[in-house]
């Protein structure tokens, strides 16, 4: 606790720093031991890479152009890095800076509350060490993490009203994501009535619901051949689209309650909660309105990676979080930590405030041990490590542009290109008219990955060696790369 002692005004572009180098390098290794994966790594890095140049960005990995597909537009500025040099790694910088930076809108809106420098510090820690941010900087790469720290500055300049500004970041928000179109509104709802920000609120309010309505009704559809988005199949006990979903909210309370009052909500709600539980007060809990559309859909969703702090899913939900402990600490007089710390000190007013920041911190480190997934760097993500050095010789020995067909952790390696697929087991092999569309196949039998058995990829590794436009180019510890003559 040294550190809480001697805080300085510049220590906090010093820790944002050191956090962003930190995820950077563990994202950075994580790739590198090819664990990154075709859904989300390789759909990313594909269609950043064609905006860069200049073709159009149609995922082959998912048959949609990118606009079809959450209706993503803040990926286009990110191809300008791709420009410079086209690299995954720039969508692996982007996402730890996006994560590391949203440390100086959370120290603001700390200060702002009213909190002195060894809270506002305590805030920043809870922050940075709240599992869902190391856990989502190692899942790939998702645009919604550029997302978080706008919406954390759009909450400080909705309180300095600054409308300009509140404008700018709701407009960048609305880009990262189709979904977090209800973020905004139900963020404008809590500005508006509960805030008195009425002019932000509305602005809000008003963007929030007009872009769900374009990007989901107009423009995910338009892209999508009159598909609806991708996450309304996740609610089809609901119904096949989002107007007969919304109707059957309503019309069929029975399934909804069913799934809200369940052990597995209570077993989220949990999770999201056990890292600043002691600073949760039920009179401070009306940020928690703008993560209500989040936290529903998650809880609603028949996929369980939406009720974990893995996934991206949860990351809106934070920022509000934040805000919550925020106002129950600048209160002083509420919240578990406080009635615990009188329970043993009723006249501890003084040394309570110097122990405070402190508590913080260190339950802060103790949710991060118990939650944040560092352990995989010492076992799940050391599986393939038997095919690392094949699997990297085999990536360097694709020298073409063509069409490649890979398992779904070789993919985000191969991705600069037009047409590229996963290996994915079906019933039938591919037929032979199909492999003809790739250059390159590029097999991990030992480790086949995602979507694929060892069994399907032997038998696919037997059915290319007898096809007699295709060479095997290099074969070793059970990675099989073939190139079509």
């Amino acid at each position: 606790m040294i550190i809480l002692k001697g805080l300085r005004s510049n220590f906090l572009p010093q820790i944002t720093i050191l956090a962003a180098i930190i995820l950077f390098i563990c994202s950075s290794v994580r790739h590198l031991l090819f664990q990154s994966t075709a859904f989300e790594m390789g759909i990313y890095d594909q269609v950043t890479y064609l905006i860069s140049q200049g073709l159009p960005p149609i995922s082959s990995f998912l048959e949609v152009h990118h606009l079809g597909n959450h209706a993503a537009w803040a990926i286009y500025p990110v191809a300008l890095f791709y420009k410079i040099y086209p690299s995954v790694y720039w969508l692996l910088l982007i996402q730890a800076i996006c994560l590391a930076i949203g440390t100086f809108p959370t120290w603001s809106l700390a200060r702002y509350s009213g909190l002195n420098k060894q809270q506002a510090f305590a805030i920043v820690m809870v922050y940075l060490l709240y599992p869902v941010v190391f856990n989502l900087n190692l899942f790939d790469f998702h645009p919604e993490v550029m997302a978080l720290p706008a919406i954390l500055g759009a909450i400080l300049a909705a309180k300095l009203d600054k409308t300009l500004w509140f404008c700018v970041a709701i407009i960048w928000i609305l880009g990262c994501k189709d979904a977090l179109s209800l973020s905004v509104a139900a963020m404008g709802f809590w500005l508006y009535f509960y805030e008195k920000k009425r002019v932000c609120g509305a602005i809000a309010l008003f963007a929030g619901v007009s872009w769900f309505i374009i990007a989901t009704q107009i423009l995910i559809p338009y892209f999508k051949d009159g598909l609806p988005p991708g996450g309304v199949g996740r609610y089809r006990y609901l119904g096949d689209s989002i107007p007969e979903i919304l109707l059957n909210l309503f019309l069929r309370p029975g399934l909804v309650f069913g799934r809200l009052i369940s052990l597995k909500t209570l077993e989220y709600l949990l999770l999201l909660n056990l890292p600043i539980i002691w600073w949760l007060a039920p009179k401070y809990l009306t940020p928690l309105i703008a993560a209500s559309p989040v936290l529903v859909l998650n809880i609603l969703s028949d996929i369980d990676a939406q009720r974990d702090l893995i996934h991206q899913y949860s990351l809106p939900i934070l920022p509000f979080l934040l805000m919550v402990v925020i106002y129950t600490i600048a209160d002083g007089k509420c919240g578990l930590w406080y009635w615990l710390w009188n329970l043993r000190r009723p006249q501890g007013k003084e040394v309570e405030g110097q122990l405070l920041p402190k508590f913080i911190v260190i339950w802060s480190c103790i949710g991060f041990l118990a939650l944040a997934k560092y352990g995989y760097f010492w076992s799940i993500y050391l599986d393939d490590l038997d095919t690392w050095q094949a699997a990297r010789i085999a990536v360097a020995l694709v020298q073409t542009k063509g069409g490649v067909l890979a398992t779904s952790e070789i993919t985000p390696h191969l991705s600069h290109r037009q047409f590229i697929k996963l290996i994915v087991e079906e019933e039938e092999l591919p037929r032979d008219e199909v492999l003809a569309e790739y250059d390159y196949v590029l097999i991990n039998v030992r480790h086949p990955g995602w979507k694929s058995s060892q069994e399907y990829s032997r038998k696919l590794v037997d059915k290319l060696k007898v096809n007699s436009e295709f060479q095997l180019n290099y074969e070793q510890d059970d990675i099989y790369l073939f190139e079509n003559q």
